[in-house]
């Protein structure tokens, strides 16, 4: 009795993995002798999310013309030149803070609703 109820529990562990992989999305193919055999699809992770990356080199754009319009041209770039006066970090920092071609035109964008 006990062998059969473990049997059982087995199969209805399985088969509740297979319902919840199915959830997800499944697949239907004929085998040769005509039986429609149904699984759950494999969902591949591809590489690095390059979507994420996008939005968030917009993000760091919007916020450097954000901190361009908010301070003015002037001030900005004297906080920039300060930074490079700094160590090796204040320096890279510095280098992706200047104010670039892109930067300025979404500070162009922006600038009549900071002000």
């Amino acid at each position: 009795m006990v062998e059969t109820q473990q049997h059982f529990r087995k199969r209805l562990n399985g088969l509740g993995r297979k319902h919840a992989a199915m959830a997800n999305g499944y697949t239907t193919k004929m085998r040769g002798d005509g039986l429609i055999v149904v699984k759950p699809k494999r969902h591949v992770r591809r590489g690095f999310p390059l979507k994420g990356l996008l939005a968030l080199a917009a993000g760091f754009f919007v916020f450097k013309a954000l901190m361009l319009a908010s301070l003015g041209e002037i001030t900005y770039n004297e906080r920039v030149a300060k930074l490079q006066q700094g160590a090796h970090l204040e320096q890279l920092g510095s280098k992706l803070m200047q104010a670039d071609p892109a930067t300025q035109f979404i500070a162009g964008f922006i600038d009549p609703f900071v002000k």
